[in-house]
This record gives structure tokens, sequence and C-alpha cells, in this order.
């Protein structure tokens, strides 16, 4: 399940290394299919996927709300 879409590869690091430190398993995906940077509407989106038994923490740890 999506937690968090974004066309930032930072932050989209940043979360899944965040996630991943609390046990959470993660899945980064991307609709990139050339060697260039391109961010163009949804072929720049980064998306973070979760087991949907662990997206309601997963959303939580994003938004820094206490489980």
């Amino acid at each position: 399940m999506d937690v968090l879409v974004t066309s930032d590869p930072l932050e989209a690091d940043m979360i899944k290394d965040l996630l991943e430190s609390g046990g959470i398993p993660v899945v980064l995906r991307s609709s990139k299919v050339s060697p260039f940077p391109v961010n163009i509407g949804r072929i720049g989106e980064l998306r973070l996927l979760v087991p949907q038994a662990d997206k309601v923490l997963a959303e939580k740890v994003i938004k820094g709300e206490d489980s």
C-alpha cells in the first residue's frame, strides 16, 4: 500500500530508511524508464509501499506521531 508519493529521491530514501529502522519493510517504486533525470508529472513519482498490516503505523511514523 502507498504511504508516500514524492518526486524527491532524497526524501524517499530518508523516509524509507526511517521506516525500515522501525522494522517496517518498504519497497521503493519509480516510473522512470530512462537514465535521464526526468521529473515531469507521474514519470518522476517515487512511491513508498508497505504491507497492508503496517500501513497505519507507517503513516503515523511519517507524520511524527507516537505509535
